[in-house]
């Protein structure tokens, strides 16, 4: 079946639209016309691309404050600024390219959105490839440019704090920042590019806290591709089972606050609205629109 696109209600009696419809409206593929690629499976590269190039800023600028102090003594970057500069990555990245593919950078944030139901669940296991691969590109190029990272770009649980204790931190942080990125994409609390503001807000505040306990990195991502380039992988599992007993813990808290589904600001937010930014009418979503969402 074609692709179609989802921009909201239809008008009485209209037709679902295509690429093929609507360049036919038009004669040929105008500028109008090829913003419907966007939503074409041939085109799911360019989102794709976007999670892997997002996350590897992440991680280069979360992996690297801890790389750049081993290799210049362990003051040039300080632990403030290396809790703070991740928050204001991830909010540069929301800004730049959240309407490509919804700047999830993270498979836990990915995974809670589809739980919630506002992202395809096909499209899970590639964007978790792409965002593993581009935070593993991230701690290569620190290896290369500085050396071996060594625990330095680890994510560790802190002095005397045990892996269990450290899970259970993970866990809880990753519920809040969940929480935060399922609430500011749905519904009333939908505020578009002023999310990236939440988001980041909370990302620096966590780490305030979190970070002497288990490193506050809420991303498995962040954490397992280093462990996989060094070969250290000192309690790799708490990064991996924190996170995402979060984020399907702020599924939960989400339903019970709001419902199920974050409807279509969320679906939007989930999926990127590159392709969809202006139109010059409302055009019916198809039944495998819906069929995509679930």
């Amino acid at each position: 079946m074609p692709p179609t696109h989802d921009t909201g209600p239809a008008l009485p009696g209209a037709e679902p639209a295509t690429l093929d419809t609507v360049t036919a409206m038009f004669g040929r593929p105008n500028a109008f016309a090829r913003q419907f690629d966007f939503w074409d499976r041939q085109y799911e590269g360019r989102r794709l691309f976007s999670e892997l190039l997002g996350t590897f800023f992440l991680a280069l600028v979360a992996v690297g404050g801890g790389v750049v102090n081993a290799r210049f003594g362990g003051h040039a970057v300080p632990a403030s600024a290396r809790v703070v500069a991740p928050a204001l990555m991830v909010m540069a990245i929301i800004l730049f390219m959240g309407t490509v593919s919804g700047a999830h950078l993270n498979p836990a944030v990915s995974l809670a959105f589809a739980l919630r139901g506002d992202f395809p669940w096909r499209r899970v296991p590639m964007y978790v490839v792409a965002q593993f691969a581009g935070a593993i590109l991230a701690a290569l190029l620190l290896r290369g440019l500085l050396g071996e990272p060594a625990p330095a770009g680890l994510t560790l649980p802190g002095a005397g704090i045990s892996a269990p204790v450290a899970m259970v931190w993970e866990l809880v942080l990753t519920t809040g920042l969940v929480s935060v990125i399922l609430g500011t994409s749905s519904g009333a609390q939908q505020v578009g590019s002023f999310a990236a503001l939440g988001v980041g807000s909370f990302i620096a505040l966590a780490g305030l806290i979190g970070a002497p306990v288990s490193g506050a990195s809420m991303n498995p991502a962040r954490s397992l591709a280093p462990a996989l380039v060094t070969g250290d992988w000192t309690a790799w599992w708490v990064y991996l089972v924190g996170p995402v007993a979060g984020a399907a813990l702020a599924v939960g808290a989400a339903w019970v606050l709001r419902g199920p589904g974050g409807g279509k600001f969320g679906r939007r937010a989930a999926q990127g609205t590159l392709g969809t930014a202006w139109r010059p009418g409302p055009i019916a979503p198809s039944a495998s629109d819906e069929e995509g969402r679930r």
